[in-house]
């Protein structure tokens, strides 16, 4: 069995329940940086407690009234107090302040898990810092792991995220108004992006697939998309989702093995997901004009539409591709380009587009992956072999490293 059906853990749970945790206590309180710390000192408790004496009947509440009672010892502190009084002019109404009492059964609005997210993207935060803050406050991601998301030093993105925690204190906490949504969204939607593909794909640890992180942001896109729902990029971004998370049974083999795309059993593809994200891609290309996610979607598209690997438009999709990098230049996206290239004009052809990204993706075992399938497609097996055993270094993830060891096993002579 795939690791994709595998039983919630405690983990998961409390994964789950932290932003809306969080979101409540910010909401009563204000004062974000101290909030956060003590929702993860609740966390914390829960993790060392739960396994033993059981899980509570309302974890939500459970975790609510440990951290509000952390919360309120850090209040009464003189340092606490005086930044409460520094900043009481900059908060909101105390009638906005509504979250249940921490003892009450009640547990707080879903709705407050995307105020959040649109709190952690406030405008006077730079872009990096927004999508920081986003994914450890409602992602749940770890320090580390944002950090290699972005490609920077561990340290480098937790002073970010402290400096961005300290930034929107004293923000109101309330659901953003038309304009707030307008200057936020494309912050919104690329975390929600993010939070999405650690999901997908893990960046370390045991699991390819983190179920928990993928659905929760196909859960908050949508809510979105009921704010703005004849907004493209909205649109094209759930519908993206959608299409890729279609395909996650068949990703991983009985064993729990990495099954690459080209011979997945396409039987296991979610065809109403697959439906639906087809129909949300023509409905998105129909809103404006096209954009990163709406293109990156009917790429998806192409790909769950074809019957058999055989079967993919990859004249199409690399005409996408073209469109795609000449409006949003990545690396990542021009890597996902240099595989179409391989797959319409060969392989040689794709490894020379691959080796035009060395100084912008050198060291990152992506690139070293595809440029060890290319060389195994032009029949280099020495080379393959190496190019995988040097991306099996280079990856955090246990499933990713041993697909690639035990593809370059395959090419030993």
């Amino acid at each position: 069995m795939s690791n994709t059906s595998r039983t919630p853990t405690i983990e998961d749970l409390l994964r789950h329940h932290a932003p809306q945790v969080l979101g409540a206590l910010v909401r009563r309180y204000g004062h974000f940086d101290l909030a956060e710390d003590s929702v993860q000192e609740a966390l914390l408790a829960a993790a060392q407690q739960w396994p033993a004496a059981g899980t509570p009947d309302n974890p939500r509440g459970w975790l609510i009234k440990v951290a509000s009672r952390r919360l309120t010892d850090l209040l009464r502190s003189e340092e606490a107090r005086r930044r409460r009084e520094e900043s009481a002019a900059q908060l909101a109404p105390r009638d906005s302040f509504t979250a249940p009492p921490p003892g009450d059964d009640r547990a707080p609005s879903e709705d407050d898990t995307l105020t959040l997210l649109f709190l952690c993207c406030h405008p006077d935060l730079t872009p990096p810092a927004q999508i920081a803050l986003t994914l450890r406050a409602v992602g749940g991601l770890t320090t580390a792991e944002i950090a290699r998301a972005h490609l920077v030093p561990e340290a480098t993105m937790a002073q970010r995220i402290s400096r961005a925690k300290l930034k929107v204190q004293g923000a109101p906490f309330r659901p953003p108004g038309p304009a707030d949504r307008d200057q936020r969204l494309a912050a919104v939607l690329q975390v929600l992006y993010l939070i999405f593909n650690e999901g997908y794909t893990a960046t370390s640890g045991a699991l390819l697939h983190r179920s928990d992180l993928a659905q929760e942001a196909i859960r908050l896109t949508r809510r979105v998309r009921l704010l703005l729902p004849r907004e493209g990029a909205v649109t094209g971004l759930l519908a993206l989702m959608l299409l890729t998370e279609a395909r996650a049974a068949a990703r991983t083999g009985p064993d729990g093995g990495i099954v690459p795309l080209d011979e997945q059993d396409r039987t296991l593809w979610d065809r109403d997901a697959v439906a639906e994200g087809t129909a949300l891609v023509e409905e998105a290309l129909a809103q404006g004009p096209a954009g990163v996610y709406q293109l990156q979607a009917a790429i998806a598209a192409l790909h769950d539409e074809a019957a058999r690997a055989d079967d993919t438009d990859w004249p199409q999709i690399l005409a996408l591709y073209n469109l795609l990098v000449e409006i949003a230049p990545e690396p990542m996206a021009e890597l996902g380009r240099a595989v179409a290239v391989a797959m319409v004009r060969g392989p040689e052809a794709g490894l020379v587009e691959v080796g035009r990204l060395a100084d912008r993706l050198g060291g990152h075992h992506r690139l070293d992956a595809v440029r060890a399938h290319l060389l195994e497609r032009a029949g280099d097996a020495a080379g393959a072999r190496e190019a995988y055993l040097l991306a099996a270094g280079r990856t955090l993830s246990a499933p990713e490293a041993h697909y690639l060891r035990m593809r370059a096993a395959r090419l030993a002579p």
